[in-house]
């Protein structure tokens, strides 16, 4: 829904409040015996509720603001209770000719590429999303350019404040990207880092390197992604329990052990639109530990989305994971499953699940 402001002397502005609603019923076995049968939020768009403004300045110049926040629909519920808006908070300044700068709490480049990795758009049913994706952080500084001959790029820094346990400040965690699309082909990548502050329990970096491609063949598309990335940290409950940064943007302590791990993550991909309303898809992936542990998982899904209409999408989705012995990751989706299985029917297990839902934009 869009309101338009306009005076006869004033520039054009307007403000949009969207939002949706995820609704999902999801039934998963574990190969430990245990079983789930729950109706969850977030299958593919985490349910939101949000609002967008722009302010046309004259002569190519705009003022923006996005400020979004994630709903638990299944109770009413805020996503997060400690801030309203966990998911975007930003305002910025934007140049036709010469890009967009942004300041606030923003969707990281590689969580927002979602769309450009996979049929699912990154979401439950996808390899990539069981293993995890860094999504947003605080105090961010981002720089999106305009699209020259087919090449878009992308910076972040996000300054890190100090940690309440510890005191110690983080160095920043920047970001670079780069989206080339040309006619059906897209190929980009996108990626962070941050280095270990001083005096750290553990000196190592922490990164997240996303390479993908995709080629649209006319009644759908072919996807493929390769991530390399240590961001991922361990529990009782699971390899993929937590990750080093986390998503709530503040100072990590760097002291999970999990630093130490390196993983590869492969991924293919395809759909097909079997009519204007009714497209369908599957995928492969491997989660490969190259630290020698043993962590390894593989697993794929096969989904179909019906369109009811342009804001309400019936889908249906069944996906597996198997892990080795010593590895323990689970399915997870735009939110995170809750319940979700952990510890002992996690770790070493195939993990299958089937779910129906519906989202309806608006």
């Amino acid at each position: 829904m869009a309101l338009g402001l306009a005076g006869a002397a004033q520039a054009q502005s307007s403000l949009t409040l969207y939002g949706s609603i995820d609704q999902y019923f999801n039934h998963m076995t574990s190969s430990s015996g245990a079983k789930l049968n729950t109706l969850q939020d977030g299958k593919d768009l985490r349910s939101r509720l949000g609002f967008r403004g722009v302010e046309d300045l004259g002569g190519g110049l705009s003022a923006k603001f996005q400020l979004e926040m994630g709903i638990a629909a299944v109770s009413g519920a805020t996503a997060d209770a400690s801030r309203a808006f966990d998911r975007q908070s930003w305002v910025g300044l934007a140049d036709s000719s010469l890009g967009e700068v942004r300041i606030g709490r923003q969707n990281t480049a590689i969580f927002y590429r979602g769309d450009y990795i996979d049929y699912t758009s990154r979401t439950l049913g996808s390899i990539v999303n069981n293993f995890g994706v860094p999504s947003r952080y605080d105090n961010d500084v981002a720089y999106i350019s305009p699209r020259w001959a087919g090449l878009q790029l992308e910076g972040h820094f996000a300054q890190q404040q100090a940690s309440a346990t510890t005191g110690q400040v983080t160095t920043p965690i920047t970001q670079l990207a780069a989206d080339y699309l040309n006619g059906p082909f897209r190929v980009g990548y996108a990626g962070l880092q941050a280095k270990a502050p001083q005096n750290a329990a553990l000196n190592a970096n922490v990164f997240y390197h996303n390479l993908y491609a995709n080629y649209d063949y006319g009644k759908g598309k072919v996807y493929a992604v390769y991530i390399k990335s240590n961001n991922i940290a361990s529990s009782a409950n699971g390899n993929n329990a937590a990750q080093v940064l986390g998503n709530v943007g503040g100072a990590v302590s760097w002291t999970s052990a999990s630093v130490n791990r390196t993983f590869d993550v492969f991924q293919v991909s395809a759909d097909y639109n079997v009519t204007p309303q009714l497209r369908v898809g599957a995928l492969y992936g491997r989660i490969s530990d190259k630290s020698g542990a043993g962590q390894n998982a593989n697993g794929g899904s096969i989904g179909a989305y019906y369109a009811l209409s342009k804001r309400t999408t019936l889908s249906a989705l069944w996906e597996t994971m198997r892990n080795d012995t010593n590895a323990g990751f689970r399915p997870s989706g735009s939110a995170g499953l809750a319940p979700n299985f952990a510890g002992t029917d996690v770790n070493g297990r195939t993990i299958s699940g089937f779910q129906v839902g519906v989202v309806h934009r608006f």
